[in-house]
């Protein structure tokens, strides 16, 4: 197997009311799962393969809960990545060199039987974690914003966090709003829904804990 590394953010977005009910081992707001991630690589590797300053992002659609299965997704690699590191992240997203279920991409890529052909495209992606702020535009395939959940009588900032221990994807997420609009193949929208801040810290083993 080969050894690979990612750190850097993410944002991601999906159709469930806030704290999104998967986290809890609960099925799905609506009975079906639809979401949108961006990442952005600050540091990371494929073996020999630099993947720093690197961005993907990814769109999936589940007719049911995840774990039923049946789903259809999409890759979409940074164009600015070359052919080794296009590789290197498509072999990554789609769970390969990974002991099985140990990401959320083996778990997600294991539960999707449309796998559509990764595409090459700009990513325009700001994430601020701390500050639950941020946006992910790829031409001709989706466009998520994101901003604080608002408390709905004051207006205020309300600040919520999710912490997994043992989870496959982050230690600690940062909730917020978000809303997307795709024009791609597979079609979703949803507006003011769960959003999705993390620091990832990922490998072929799974997620690095700051505790080990």
């Amino acid at each position: 197997m080969i050894e690979w590394r990612i750190k850097g953010r993410e944002l991601a977005n999906c159709n469930c009311d806030y704290g999104c009910p998967c986290q809890f081992n609960a099925l799905p707001t609506h009975g079906n799962c639809e979401a949108v991630v961006g990442i952005q690589i600050d540091e990371g590797h494929f073996g020999d393969v630099k993947l720093d300053g690197l961005r993907v992002a990814s769109v999936y659609y589940w007719p049911g809960p995840v774990h039923e299965g049946d789903g259809k997704m999409q890759l979409i690699i940074d164009e600015s990545a070359s052919d080794d590191q296009r590789d290197a992240l498509i072999k990554i997203m789609s769970g390969e060199e990974t002991e099985p279920m140990k990401t959320m991409w083996s778990v997600y890529t294991t539960m999707c039987s449309t796998q559509l052909e990764p595409l090459s495209k700009t990513i325009d992606l700001e994430i601020d974690v701390e500050n639950r702020v941020g946006r992910i535009v790829v031409p001709d395939v989706f466009e998520t914003t994101a901003e604080p959940i608002r408390n709905p009588v004051t207006g205020n900032i309300h600040r919520a966090r999710i912490d997994m221990p043992e989870g496959f994807e982050y230690e600690i997420a940062e909730i917020g709003s978000a809303s997307t609009k795709t024009t791609g193949e597979i079609k979703i929208s949803f507006e003011k829904s769960y959003g999705q801040f993390a620091e990832i810290h990922l490998t072929n083993k799974g997620v690095v804990r700051k505790a080990a």
